[in-house]
């Protein structure tokens, strides 16, 4: 016989996996100020091997449109300008021989729409994960009843899910909506 908090509370588990990649996928996106996230995908080749950047450099925001590295050793320079170069962050970096400077441009009303829209994308991404995660719990939840598990259980159980469910569909929608305010905040 099945648990019914155990499938709870696993299918709980698996939305709020959902969540927690939505958070991530949308600190990702640049929306038109300073944010270090931007840089996280970005490898440096370093002692022969491809490391993250924050391996090799400090990375900070001095202002609202300029993220400042400030490589450890100072023959990393070429090799950190290089890999924001080739990496999908579209920013030049300006280099003083002390710091590695990346501007910020403010984006275009087309840019801030397209940016938009890959939030929107990313979100429905995280709103099928957790309907998957809802649908699966209630597959086993009728399988349970086959295995002995009370029809009265298995309604309060899909109640909760449905509630559960709606809670997480809710948070992705806050995300979503917070990403996008401040994507079209000029």
């Amino acid at each position: 016989m099945i648990e019914v908090k155990e499938v709870l509370g696993a299918a709980e588990e698996k939305m709020e996996e959902a969540v927690m990649y939505l958070e991530e996928a949308l600190a990702h996106i640049r929306a038109g100020k300073a944010n270090t996230k931007i840089l996280d995908g970005v490898r440096v080749e370093s002692y022969g091997s491809l490391v993250p950047l924050n391996n090799v450099a400090s990375i900070t925001t001095p202002d609202a449109r300029t993220i400042a590295i400030k490589p450890w050793d100072k023959n990393m320079f070429r090799p950190i300008e290089k890999a924001i170069m080739d990496s999908s962050v579209g920013i030049t970096p300006e280099n003083n021989g002390e710091i590695i400077r990346l501007g910020i441009p403010p984006l275009t009303e087309e840019r801030r729409k397209q940016l938009a829209k890959q939030c929107k994308g990313e979100a429905e991404n995280a709103k099928v994960s957790v309907r998957n995660a809802r649908r699966d719990t209630i597959d086993k939840l009728k399988k349970g009843i086959k295995d002995g598990l009370s029809e009265d259980l298995e309604k309060d159980a899909e109640d909760e899910l449905q509630k559960m469910h709606d809670r997480y569909i809710k948070k992705v929608d806050e995300l979503y909506a917070n990403k996008e305010k401040e994507i079209m905040t000029v």
